[in-house]
């Protein structure tokens, strides 16, 4: 399996990260996408850096329209923006492909890959749900950035693992981040 990562400037980069380490741990292939303020909301909220990601293997940025993904011709199997802004919702929702990342996005779902958008914004406007519904419409998947707290986390990193355990379970990556549901009705 082959994912595209990309990383937003928007709050919530740790889930971006931790993603990328579950990922690389289920030996997937992952292409890295970071945009600039991406980058730097990653530095500031968690202290990781650009040789943080590179760990995992090769980083693209977002301005770099001749990486792989900007093309059709190379094949992956889902991308997911984690987490994705507001500004990047609004380019894939209204087919604007400016940067690596909403072109990587607008050719997931031309091409009919699966494309997860975990967007992280509180409140919402009305914009951002229309977004969200053009988004859903065209067959991307919107994964609000909302933990669940009936698997009783203690930590802020339980947290992140309830969200990144959503995520792979899109993906159809079996995982241990979280307590199911189904666990505590046998209880």
């Amino acid at each position: 399996m082959r994912v595209v990562l990309a990383i937003t400037g928007a709050s919530g980069a740790i889930y971006g990260f931790r993603l990328l380490e579950k990922l690389h741990e289920a030996k997937i292939d992952v292409k890295v996408i970071v945009s600039k303020t991406g980058l730097q909301i990653l530095e500031e909220e968690t202290g990781f850096s650009d040789k943080d990601l590179s760990k995992f293997g090769r980083v693209y940025r977002d301005y770099d329209l001749r990486a792989p993904m900007a093309s059709g011709s190379y094949i992956f199997d889902a991308m997911v923006v984690v987490p994705c802004s507001m500004k990047t919702l609004g380019c894939i929702a209204n087919g604007i492909s400016s940067s690596l990342v909403t072109r990587a996005a607008d050719v997931a779902l031309k091409e009919g890959r699966k494309l997860i958008l975990v967007i992280r914004e509180t409140p919402l406007n009305i914009v951002h749900i229309k977004n969200m519904l053009k988004v859903a419409e065209a067959g991307a998947v919107v994964m609000p950035a909302c933990p669940g707290f009936y698997h009783k986390p203690n930590t802020i990193e339980g947290l992140v693992d309830h969200l990144v355990g959503k995520i792979l379970d899109q993906l159809g990556i079996k995982h241990s981040l979280y307590r199911r549901w189904e666990d505590f009705s046998k209880t």
